[in-house]
């Protein structure tokens, strides 16, 4: 890997890391975390024992959990620095949590609306728009390059696919480099 392949997955998670920090105090802990669930879960209307609400909850802790492990930190909170290190480690780590798997697929029942096991350009806009707060007129440029098939509908192994690339892929146009704007 070079030094600049490293360098682009930095910057993807280092953009995670800003958006993730709700507070923008320049830590990560798991009241950021919470929230991104709780996020997705008013986002959606869910009810809190949805058991799309309650997987996604439990993803959110178990990733913050392994976060903590992999940065080796004595604390309850992460500097850039610590979260870019520690998704390094837990990405490829999968002895306990397989991140870019467990993410993807909670993610995906919640934005799959009606359940039909693909992410239609509606569902998508919405999980844009009410989860992300995302109106850019260049946001639905990612739903082409997500839906590699052409199919006009996200699959769920597209998405699986686009999770992992955006913590593993060294190339800044594929699908999953995407997700937080272009690199």
């Amino acid at each position: 890997m070079t030094a600049a392949a490293q360098d682009l997955i930095a910057i993807k998670l280092e953009r995670t890391f800003d958006i993730m920090d709700a507070n923008h105090d320049g830590y990560l802990d798991w009241s950021d975390y919470k929230m991104l669930a709780d996020r997705y879960i008013q986002a959606y209307g869910l009810p809190q024992d949805d058991r799309r609400a309650r997987a996604l909850q439990t993803f959110c802790q178990i990733y913050w959990l392994e976060l903590l492990r992999h940065a080796g930190v004595n604390g309850d909170r992460l500097t850039k620095d610590e979260f870019v290190a520690a998704n390094r480690l837990a990405v490829i780590d999968t002895s306990r949590l397989n991140v870019t798997e467990g993410g993807g697929h909670a993610i995906f029942d919640v934005i799959d609306v009606n359940e039909n096991n693909e992410i239609s350009e509606d569902e998508f806009k919405r999980f844009l728009r009410d989860v992300w707060k995302s109106d850019a007129p260049d946001a639905m440029d990612m739903f082409s390059k997500l839906d590699i098939d052409g199919d006009g509908a996200i699959s769920r192994q597209e998405f699986i696919r686009a999770v992992r690339e955006h913590f593993l892929s060294n190339d800044p146009d594929a699908p999953g480099s995407l997700f937080f704007g272009h690199i």
